[in-house]
C-alpha cells in the first residue's frame, strides 16, 4: 500500500514532531497517549500526524490553543507551518456533479411553486354564459 502525504508535509521545514514533543513538555505529559487525552482526540490521530499521514488541522490547532493559551501562530511557528495565508483549492466548496444536479431539479421545483397559476377567472371566455 503506497504512502499518503498530505501537502504541508511537502514543506521543508514542517516537523509536527516539534511541535507535538514541546507540548509533551510544556504540559508535563509523559507520552503521546496522555496528549491524546488532554487534547480529547483518538490516539491514532496522534500517531498519524507523528507520521506525516495526517495534517494538523484547523479544530486540533485551536483545541491545543485552548489546552496551552499559547496563540495559534505560535503553534504554527513551532511545527514550521510558515503559511502567512491558507488558500482553498478551486475544486473545494464545489458541489460534485451529482448533488449540482439535484441542486438544479430542488431549485427548478421551487421556483415552478413560487410562480403564479396562471388562471382564466378573471378572463371572459368565449364558451361562457354571457348574455349578448
Amino acid at each position: 500500500m503506497a504512502q499518503q502525504h498530505h501537502a504541508l508535509s511537502s514543506q521543508e521545514s514542517y516537523n509536527p514532531n516539534h511541535l507535538l514533543d514541546i507540548l509533551l513538555g510544556k504540559m508535563q505529559l509523559k507520552n503521546d497517549a496522555a496528549l491524546s487525552r488532554m487534547l480529547e482526540v483518538a490516539p491514532p490521530v496522534i500517531s498519524k500526524i507523528r507520521h506525516h499521514r495526517l495534517p494538523v488541522g484547523a479544530s486540533l490547532l485551536i483545541r491545543m490553543h485552548e489546552v496551552t493559551g499559547m496563540s495559534i501562530r505560535d503553534l504554527r511557528d513551532l511545527m514550521g507551518d510558515r503559511r502567512t495565508k491558507y488558500r482553498l483549492s478551486d475544486a473545494q466548496g464545489r458541489p460534485k456533479p451529482e448533488e449540482k444536479a439535484a441542486q438544479a431539479a430542488a431549485a427548478a421545483a421551487a421556483q415552478q411553486q413560487t410562480q403564479p397559476q396562471s388562471s382564466n377567472e378573471n378572463q371572459p371566455s368565449s364558451s361562457g354564459n354571457y348574455a349578448h
